[in-house]
């Protein structure tokens, strides 16, 4: 793997830790499976591509591109608190009208926006290379991200939804608004993910409505990855773990890709994220029993 590879592979990290957050506050901080991110993530592409295209300030259209997500996950969230519905049909059905209401949006499969301003357009006038310029650019809006994200579930509204996804029943006994914080919880989450997807549209010059095709795999490897190898104790280190785990994962698809000795192609990549996915699950295990093993051999 060349040094553009390497940078390449860094800046979809970082663009996607947006994604493995948005993952982390549904399916660990809600404890609500959420698969409406496959939506969501080309959502936000569309919205923030047909608004640029039409002549819309690049972070007016990136404004609108997270009020559509947060609105997708609303969607969610009330067809599952209103008409108590599981998490995952629900989260289906809105991912599945999603595909539909994006081409209505597009109008097309795909909108290009090569030559068009975006919010990384200043950027290029910077007298930095251009292959440096795009991962500092991420790495800022990751770091932004894992700050607001920390700040609010350090919060009092952010405490109560972390003890609504720890135990409902006591947050209730305890006043919280359980529907709200989870209502509130998916729309965020979702905003998050549709950020994300507008940032991928202006960054690589164009929006697809099958670019949400395993967003949410994407996020959960990361999460997990992040997981199982930083073992995070406190909500910070949680949240820079996603970073960290999107990162790794992304660097590791791209070695396996690119190793010539393996024989992979592009085709192969579900391959790739399940046995890394599946590796990461099985590395907490493996550790305790390293150290039980270790354990049982200092007593005796």
């Amino acid at each position: 793997m060349n040094l553009i590879q390497f940078m390449g592979a860094l800046e979809l990290g970082l663009l996607y830790g947006l994604v493995a957050m948005g993952v982390l506050l549904s399916f660990r901080i809600l404890d609500f499976p959420d698969l409406t991110v496959d939506g969501s993530f080309p959502l936000g592409a569309a919205v923030s591509a047909i608004l640029i295209v039409s002549g819309v300030n690049p972070w007016l259209a990136t404004g609108v591109a997270i009020l559509a997500g947060m609105a997708a996950g609303l969607t969610t969230a009330w067809i599952s608190v209103r008409w108590n519905i599981l998490h995952l049909l629900a989260s289906i059905l809105t991912m599945t009208a999603l595909y539909s209401i994006n081409l209505r949006i597009m109008g097309r499969p795909n909108i290009a926006l090569l030559g068009e301003k975006t919010i990384f357009t200043p950027l290029e006038n910077l007298p930095f290379p251009h292959l440096y310029i795009m991962p500092t650019a991420m790495l800022v809006v990751a770091a932004v991200g894992v700050v607001f994200l920390y700040r609010f579930l350090s919060s009092e509204k952010g405490l109560a939804m972390r003890a609504t996804g720890a135990n409902s029943r006591m947050a209730k006994a305890q006043g919280i608004s359980v529907n709200r914080q989870v209502l509130f919880g998916v729309s965020l989450s979702n905003g998050f993910v549709a950020l994300a997807g507008a940032l991928f549209a202006q960054s690589q010059g164009f929006a697809d409505v099958n670019l949400g095709v395993g967003t949410i795999i994407f996020g959960l490897a990361a999460v997990i990855v992040g997981e199982a190898f930083f073992n995070p104790k406190v909500i910070l280190a949680a949240l820079v773990a996603c970073v960290c785990g999107s990162i790794f994962y992304r660097l590791v698809v791209a070695m396996a890709l690119n190793a010539s000795f393996l024989g992979l192609q592009a085709s192969d990549l579900n391959l790739v994220t399940a046995v890394l996915v599946g590796f990461a699950m099985v590395t907490p295990r493996l550790r305790a029993k390293i150290l039980d093993f270790k354990a049982a051999r200092s007593r005796a």
